[in-house]
């Protein structure tokens, strides 16, 4: 097979011709390597959006972006708990505090992000404002992991490569295939994820990569375009398990939470989502820790906690959220904070 080029692939996207992984695999090489011109990077990711992407295409350009990425060296029995972003919601970093309190019940937590794009607070953004350094070395972000039961891998410092894309996004200005890349991109390569997927097209997608990777993970998505496991909407989720995807609504009410809305879930800038987070892990209840355990639970049946792998979803997650309230009121998650802050500021010192 001779070797694509720009034009083959762009000319068939207008045609409404879907790419192989391999086709797509190759575009992103050509982007990584800062082969590519951003009016041809522009042209693709335009032309890829219209037509609208497949499973295999966003497996190539997944599969070939990993491999772009900073090699990092830790066991893949761990749960990255993460959202796409993009709802324009602007709520408090519901994941990244979820990560916290599943960490807390025990399991590993290799979570993956970035500071914001689309929100006032990013991941990176409220884990920095909490206290954790992003500027460990690499040998330290691994060891974070034993040490302390969770580590973050930041964007910035382990896909470098992305550089070459980011002026062309940010001159676009609309969602592309790039904007769910993100989740499916752990340089870790977890063997489970919860995802929350703002887009309604490209939630179960991401599960169609997911189930072909062998993964274990929930994806999921308010059907107010929330991008986590809300009470403020019925949720579309996902299951993936055993290389099968299974479709269900959830009215997480049905679990016992009582309904919000979205202003009560509404953040500002890294300060301030990250004094909610304190008082969330110091067990101050209300409609955010009810959201924040519920996410928790989301992550803890992907990654099949005990008293987790049995019975009907909605049973599985009110399973999984008496252990992330647990979790959350005897203090182990806040914890896990206080351990992480200490260790980046030791490791970053050394």
């Amino acid at each position: 097979m001779d070797e694509p080029t720009w034009p083959h692939l762009i000319t068939s996207l207008i045609n409404h011709v879907d790419l192989t992984a391999a086709e797509t695999g190759w575009a992103m090489d050509q982007v990584m390597s800062g082969n590519t011109t951003s009016t041809t990077l522009a042209g693709f990711l335009t032309a890829l959006a219209t037509k609208g992407e497949t499973v295999e295409e966003l497996k190539g350009l997944a599969e070939a972006m990993v491999r772009h990425a900073q090699p990092i060296e830790v066991a893949a029995d761990a749960v990255d708990i993460v959202g796409t972003g993009g709802d324009r919601a602007r709520t408090v970093n519901i994941s990244s505090m979820a990560a916290l309190v599943v960490a807390g019940a025990g399991v590993r937590v290799v979570k993956h992000g970035n500071r914001a794009s689309s929100s006032a607070s990013g991941s990176a953004d409220v884990i920095e404002a909490l206290g954790v350094s992003l500027a460990m070395p690499v040998t330290q972000v691994e060891r974070a992991l034993d040490v302390v039961g969770i580590t973050f891998l930041f964007a910035n410092q382990f896909h470098p490569s992305m550089r070459y894309a980011a002026p062309t996004r940010r001159e676009l200005g609309v969602a592309t295939a790039f904007n769910v890349l993100g989740p499916l991109t752990n340089p870790a390569r977890p063997r489970a994820s919860a995802i929350g997927v703002s887009s309604s097209r490209h939630a179960p997608l991401v599960a169609g990569v997911l189930a072909e990777r062998g993964s274990s993970a929930l994806v999921f998505r308010g059907r107010n375009g929330l991008d986590e496991l809300t009470t403020t909407a019925v949720n579309e989720v996902w299951l993936v398990e055993g290389g099968q995807v299974t479709r269900e609504e959830i009215d997480a009410t049905a679990l016992g939470i009582p309904p919000a809305t979205v202003e009560q879930l509404r953040g500002g800038d890294p300060e301030f989502n990250a004094r909610i987070a304190r008082e969330v892990l110091a067990g101050s209840g209300g409609v955010i820790t009810d959201t924040v355990v519920l996410n928790a639970a989301a992550g803890l049946v992907a990654y099949g906690f005990e008293g987790t792998r049995e019975g009907s979803l909605p049973a599985r997650l009110a399973r999984g959220m008496d252990v992330a309230r647990e979790a959350l009121l005897s203090g182990r998650a806040e914890g896990v904070l206080r351990r992480w802050i200490e260790f980046s500021r030791a490791a970053t010192a050394s």
